[in-house]
């Protein structure tokens, strides 16, 4: 069946609710390797997204898949109120990372997908607060789009339409240093968003604290260490600390949400030990099973998970811990336990900024780049370097999906994903496997792009 033939089945069967339709017209692909996808048309296409981090081992990464079809020709289906070894094993290896790398025992357990999760840990943290229901979150926060997780993420428009099932978080500004919210530069601002929040506790007329019995209004405040879909923002190293003291003294739990940027994608296991701070509770997911089969979960503190605080039915999914996805997952532990991929993925990212930021000196429209290992970011701006530009941000996107950038005789397209506050930012989340030769390629094809889009600017303005 031809593209054409598709796509006309899909404008008239498919639900567009679930599908971001990015391009005119969509690209339909058919296969992948490592770093690439491939059209039907066989034209190949650098991923510097890898479906949000989900593929963090590179496509058609031949373990993982090995261990998906082992496992269907041995336990493929089983009903999650019974146990299987793949469960358990990979529970264990969860939690003993925690113990050995933070000194604290806790638990894990499993659902399917990264909102699900945070929708599980909702349920751990108003149970362990006797029913609290107001949670904190940042600006620029993303959590998932479930009514749950939705009223903790920022965005209004993912509630707009469907009004509210539960109580809206407080968003209190994320330490956006490129943005500062309030006009503060980061070399000489002390933090001064840190103080901000915490001043919220100096009186009861501010609306969260009552003083006469040290007890805040809201449960838990959910965090992502560096932003995902934000922007890929990375705060300053001695926020977090700073702000978990802050919490714990005020008996408000710390959520970690490491659903995009957990298992090594920051060059640490979990993307907060970058910043020396256990969470109370922490979710995960995404690039757990390397795609594979949806499979995420939570983990938190013995005391606010142990059978008898939050008992078994506490939460329930078909799928949760299927056969499936825990076989993969386990397998996913295993490959990071046996090399030393912090190393590597440092090492990498600190090619990958070097380059970008050779990019922003010869670019003008390149306003900010950042990263923390292989969690990167390219903030296009106006010529001024600041102002967002997202109309030249979708341009390119645009640009480089039609697989004409060559180098070396070859044509590639180029696969960017666009996040951030203004949605002038390219989140850049190549798979940790990628080679020398593929981050030469990348900063190639990407300075082609600038350089295209340099080229629209003159002819605009002559």
């Amino acid at each position: 069946m031809h593209d054409h033939s598709l796509l006309d089945l899909e404008s008239t069967y498919c639900s567009f609710g679930d599908t971001v339709h990015y391009q005119e017209p969509p690209r339909v692909f058919s296969s992948c390797s490592g770093s690439f996808l491939y059209d039907e048309s066989r034209r190949e296409y650098l991923d510097l997204q890898m479906w949000y981090s989900a593929v963090n081992f590179g496509y058609a990464n031949k373990r993982l898949n090995d261990a998906l079809k082992a496992q269907i020709d041995t336990l493929p289906q089983l009903a999650c109120q019974y146990l299987h070894k793949e469960k358990i094993d990979l529970a264990a290896r969860l939690a003993g990372h925690m113990e050995r790398a933070h000194g604290v025992k806790g638990r894990v357990q499993f659902n399917v997908g990264g909102a699900q999760a945070i929708e599980d840990s909702l349920k751990l943290v108003r149970n362990a607060s006797k029913g609290k229901s107001l949670m904190i979150a940042f600006e620029g926060g993303y959590h998932g789009r479930t009514l749950g997780a939705s009223a903790i993420t920022s965005s209004y428009r993912y509630r707009r339409r469907y009004g509210h099932f539960g109580d809206r978080a407080l968003f209190v500004p994320f330490p956006y240093c490129f943005r500062c919210p309030y006009g503060k530069r980061q070399d000489d601002c002390g933090l001064f968003c840190l103080g901000q929040f915490e001043r919220l506790f100096e009186t009861e007329y501010y609306g969260v604290w009552d003083p006469k019995v040290g007890e805040a209004e809201f449960a838990a405040f959910y965090v992502e260490a560096v932003q995902g879909t934000g922007g890929y923002v990375i705060p300053p190293r001695d926020y977090f600390p700073r702000l978990k003291k802050i919490l714990d003294e005020r008996g408000i739990l710390m959520v970690d949400d490491e659903i995009q940027m957990g298992l090594y994608r920051t060059g640490a296991f979990w993307g907060l030990e970058n910043f020396g701070v256990t969470p109370d509770v922490m979710v995960f997911g995404k690039a757990l099973t390397n795609g594979l089969n949806p499979l995420s979960g939570i983990w938190a503190r013995e005391a606010l998970i142990e059978p008898g605080i939050f008992p078994p039915g506490s939460t329930h999914s078909t799928f949760s811990s299927n056969t499936l996805g825990t076989a993969v997952a386990l397998e996913t532990i295993k490959m990071l336990e046996e090399e030393d991929w912090g190393t590597m993925v440092r090492e990498k990212g600190t090619y990958l900024l070097s380059g970008l930021q050779d990019l922003k000196r010869r670019h003008a429209i390149v306003g900010d780049v950042d990263g923390l290992g292989l969690a990167l970011r390219m903030e296009i701006c106006r010529p001024d370097g600041f102002t967002p530009d997202k109309a030249m941000t979708d341009w390119l996107v645009d640009e480089a999906m039609k697989c004409d950038l060559s180098t070396g005789g070859r044509s590639y397209g180029l696969i960017l994903d666009v996040g951030g506050y203004y949605k002038n930012v390219f989140t850049l989340a190549p798979a940790l496997t990628i080679t020398r030769q593929e981050m030469d390629l990348a900063l190639t094809l990407l300075d082609q792009l600038l350089e295209r889009a340099a080229t629209r600017t003159r002819q605009s303005a002559a």
